[in-house]
């Protein structure tokens, strides 16, 4: 008899350009799937030259559907807050405007819950105030093609030299324990 299907959560999260938590999440231990898409604004089917633009109230986000089973929400969250800057408005490194602002967007009341209480827990970490945003998921917008793996399908490119590998070092770093096998090196 076969094993039953993994029962997979989904978050939304945002914390600058979406391609680098993207690669981030793709390594890590019970992660399924992360997809690169746009939430948090009222413009229907954005594209990335209007979200770019700042137009549509959309931030960059990656969906990310996990085995809860295999990793916490907690830990999903952990990550998050490691891999960006949550006290800066609009903003991460030299990716400005409110497409790249810091947001969780949650599917359930317990994740708004658990959300909450992993902001609660960074808050003392940082020495300005959290300005992440915590919202319910209203509708996701799946990135273009072009967007999807970036990371895996353009690892030579500036950008992901420059800012997702010190990313992706700091993730190894802090989380190899948490990492998938081939990621761990």
């Amino acid at each position: 008899m076969s094993e039953p299907a993994p029962t997979l959560q989904t978050i939304v999260l945002g914390g600058g350009c979406f391609w680098c938590l993207e690669a981030a999440y793709q390594m890590v231990e019970g992660v399924a799937h992360v997809t690169s898409g746009y939430a948090g604004g009222a413009t229907k089917n954005p594209g990335y030259q209007e979200v770019g633009m700042g137009s549509t109230g959309h931030a960059e986000v990656v969906k990310v559907e996990f085995d809860p089973k295999i990793i916490s929400l907690a830990d999903i969250l952990e990550i998050f807050w490691t891999l960006h800057d949550p006290t800066t408005q609009d903003r991460q490194g030299n990716d400005v405007g409110s497409q790249y602002r810091s947001i969780i967007l949650y599917n359930s009341e317990d994740q708004r819950r658990a959300a909450e209480a992993s902001k609660d827990e960074i808050v003392p970490l940082w020495n300005k105030p959290i300005v992440t945003q915590i919202l319910p998921l209203t509708k996701f917008y799946e990135a273009e093609d072009y967007h999807q793996n970036y990371y895996r399908n353009n690892p030579d490119q500036a950008y992901c030299q420059v800012i997702i590998n010190p990313k992706l070092a700091k993730l190894r770093q802090k989380f190899a324990s948490r990492l998938k096998r081939k990621d761990t090196a």
